[in-house]
C-alpha cells in the first residue's frame, strides 16, 4: 500500500517571524539608506554649485573628467536617481500604504520606476563611453548590474499596468533588491577597510577583493530577495522560512552597526564639509 502524505503548511510563528525580520530589515535600510541619500545629493550634488566635480572622483577615479561630458552626465544621473530610490524605496514596501493609499502608492512607483531605469540607463552610459577603472571584471560586473536594474524597472512597472500583482511584488522586491547596490558596494568596502586594511584591494581596482566586491553588491542581495519572496508563499517549507528570517534578522543588524559608523566616520563629516559646518 502506497501512502502519499500531504505537505503541511509551516508553523504560524515562521510567519510571524518572517514579518518581524522583514519590518526590521526594511527599517534599518529606511534609516540607512536615507542618510546616505542625503550624502549623495549633498556631497555629489553639491559639487556641481561648488564648481567642484572633481569630488567625485574621491569613491571611484575618473567618474568625473572635462573632456567626455557626456559620460559625467550619465554617472550624474546615476548618482541622483539613486538618491531617489534610496529614499522611496522602502516607502513602496509599507502594506498599510498600499491597502489605504493606493493613489500615493502608484505615484510614487512610478517615480521609484522611471528613477530606476534612469539610474540603470546612465550607469550604462557610462560605462559604454568610458569602461570601467577597473577593467573587465568590473565592467561586466556593473553592466549586469545597470542591464538587471533596467529589467526589474519595466518588469514592475508592465505588471503593475496588467495587474498581475503577485508577480508585481515580486518584480518590486528584486528591484528594491538592486536599488540598494550602490550603497551597499560602499558599505562592503568601509567595512573591508575597517576591519583587513586594504587587503586585496588596488587604486586601480584589479585585487581580488575588489573583483569579489564587483559582484558581492548585488547578487547576495537578489539571492535574500528571492528568499524573501518565496518564504510569503502559502506553500513555503519551514526551513526556507526560518533561514529567511535568520538572513533578514542578520542583515538588519549588520545595516544598523554599519549605518552607525558610516554616519559618524564617513557620511556625516562629509555632509558637514559640503555646508561648510
Amino acid at each position: 500500500m502506497t501512502a502519499i502524505a500531504e505537505r503541511s503548511e509551516p508553523p504560524e510563528w515562521t510567519g510571524a517571524a518572517l514579518r518581524i525580520s522583514a519590518v526590521a530589515l526594511v527599517g534599518a535600510v529606511w534609516i540607512s539608506s536615507a542618510i546616505f541619500g542625503f550624502y549623495i545629493l549633498a556631497y555629489y550634488g553639491g559639487a556641481i554649485p561648488a564648481s567642484t566635480l572633481e569630488d567625485w572622483n574621491a569613491t571611484l577615479p575618473r567618474l568625473y573628467e572635462g573632456h567626455t561630458p557626456a559620460a559625467s552626465a550619465g554617472i550624474g544621473a546615476h548618482f541622483f536617481a539613486g538618491a531617489v530610490l534610496l529614499l522611496l524605496g522602502p516607502v513602496q514596501l509599507i502594506g498599510e500604504i498600499r491597502a489605504k493609499a493606493p493613489v500615493v502608492h502608484r505615484w510614487i512607483g512610478r517615480v521609484y520606476a522611471f528613477a530606476a531605469f534612469a539610474a540603470g540607463v546612465g550607469g550604462l552610459l557610462f560605462i559604454v563611453l568610458k569602461g570601467t577603472v577597473g577593467g573587465m571584471p568590473m565592467t561586466v560586473a556593473f553592466s549586469m548590474y545597470g542591464a538587471l536594474m533596467v529589467l526589474a524597472a519595466v518588469q514592475t512597472v508592465r505588471h503593475a499596468m496588467a495587474r498581475n500583482i503577485d508577480v508585481h511584488r515580486a518584480w518590486a522586491i528584486r528591484l528594491f533588491a538592486l536599488a540598494i547596490g550602490s550603497w551597499l558596494y560602499r558599505m562592503g568596502y568601509g567595512f573591508w577597510f575597517l576591519f583587513a586594511g586594504e587587503m586585496g584591494h588596488t587604486e586601480d581596482f584589479s585585487g581580488w577583493f575588489d573583483y569579489i566586491m564587483d559582484f558581492a553588491f548585488f547578487i547576495p542581495p537578489l539571492i535574500v530577495a528571492e528568499m524573501f519572496i518565496r518564504a510569503r508563499r502559502g506553500q513555503a517549507s519551514t526551513v526556507g522560512r526560518v533561514a529567511t528570517t535568520a538572513a533578514m534578522a542578520g542583515g538588519a543588524a549588520f545595516i544598523a552597526l554599519a549605518t552607525f559608523f558610516f554616519t559618524m566616520y564617513g557620511w556625516g563629516p562629509a555632509i558637514a564639509t559640503r555646508f561648510g559646518a
